[in-house]
């Protein structure tokens, strides 16, 4: 039972020009070229095909190169049958140029096929094509060794193509190889700097925003313990304050330390737990999936900067965020109305610093982000490839 070797083909860099130096690929060119002009000539000049058969020789070039480049192509799809059919249109070539007495472009077919066989075709069929075509020799030469000779050159010299080009197909798999692991190098020291920088901000911002907390959280007791005027009153609102932004940097800090291990909630559960802290309804539409990192961050920013606008300019407003899964895109849309003091001036300019910057990332992704004034109250959308 033949084993892989035998019946595998030859790998698919081999088949193909990648990596051929433009050289060689020149030289094969002339070659071929040469091979092609003298058995065009030999053709002619054993004056075989006079008057109109003059066009016969002319005719077989041009069917022998259509032949081949197809050959080419099928080989490289790994279709046995059609590369099998292709090599005997050039050997019945070769015999339809022998029985007509152009012995040299018979000759040159044959030595073609028989190459070609072995160098491009599973070894097995390629070597069953050489033996055939080894018959067609020993009708041509009626000599026992010369057909040995000719035969044991055409499968050597088909066999050294073929060695060469699984030579240089084993290069570029190793070099593939190479550079696939120097990219999973890369990501790993970057998850690994990541991982540092996550430790680092852990270790010193939460750490620091958490005891202030605390802090913050003793003084508001202390407060309110403390007796009262409006003296107190005004203390206390700055300290409550000061624990409201103290709690929600220690948030952003958790996400952006879950960012950088890469343990980010799915977009649209943030959504929904930052609209509920103000009270804000969430609709979410399409097919959910699975974002890419800066997709997602973006997403997520323009909501954290569009629900602090909504606060800052719009007290008591009602608010609706509606994020949508579309072809290729995900869309977020804030839209506020009916707040219960004036707006601010972000609502009367439709722009601010922070909106700024979310514009400017969406546009780096390639999005687009929108925002101004609407109806009664205000709209922020933001348009990200994802």
């Amino acid at each position: 039972m033949l084993t892989g070797r035998w019946t595998k083909w030859p790998t698919k860099e081999s088949l193909s020009r990648i990596g051929v130096p433009r050289s060689r690929i020149a030289v094969d060119m002339v070659l071929l070229g040469g091979l092609a002009g003298w058995a065009l000539s030999s053709a002619y000049t054993s004056d075989v095909f006079p008057g109109w058969r003059a066009v016969l020789p002319l005719l077989g070039l041009v069917i022998s190169v259509v032949a081949g480049l197809a050959y080419q192509r099928t080989t490289r799809d790994n279709r046995l049958s059609a590369s099998l059919g292709l090599l005997a249109v050039l050997a019945v070539l070769g015999w339809v140029g022998y029985g007509e007495g152009a012995s040299v472009s018979a000759a040159v077919l044959w030595v073609t096929v028989t190459a070609l066989a072995v160098e491009r075709l599973p070894l097995a069929c390629g070597l069953v094509v050489g033996f055939l075509m080894a018959s067609s020799f020993s009708v041509m030469l009626h000599d026992v060794l010369g057909t040995v000779i000719t035969t044991a050159g055409m499968l050597l010299g088909g066999y050294t193509l073929r060695q060469d080009a699984e030579g240089r197909g084993a290069g570029f798999r190793l070099l593939a190889q190479e550079r696939a692991a120097r990219a999973a190098e890369a990501v790993s020291a970057a998850l690994a700097e990541r991982a540092r920088i996550a430790r680092e901000i852990h270790d010193v911002l939460a750490h620091s925003l958490s005891a202030q907390l605390v802090h913050l959280e003793a003084a508001r007791i202390q407060i309110e313990q403390g007796p009262e005027g409006p003296f107190r009153d005004r203390i206390l609102e700055r300290v409550v304050a000061a624990r409201g932004m103290a709690r929600e940097g220690l948030a952003e800090t958790r996400q952006a330390l879950s960012a950088l291990r890469g343990e980010m909630v799915p977009v649209e559960d943030y959504l929904r737990e930052i609209a509920a802290e103000d009270g804000a309804e969430t609709v979410v539409q399409g097919e959910r999936r699975t974002l890419a990192a800066e997709a997602s961050q973006a997403v997520r920013r323009v909501a954290q900067e569009a629900l602090t606008n909504v606060r800052k300019h719009a007290p008591g407003a009602r608010v609706r965020m509606t994020f949508v899964y579309e072809e290729g895109e995900v869309t977020l849309e804030v839209r506020d109305w009916g707040a219960t003091a004036p707006s601010g001036d972000l609502a009367a300019s439709g722009s601010g610093y922070g909106l700024l910057g979310m514009r400017e990332r969406a546009e780096l992704l390639g999005g687009t982000l929108e925002a101004g004034p609407e109806g009664e109250g205000f709209m922020v959308r933001l348009r990200v490839p994802a």
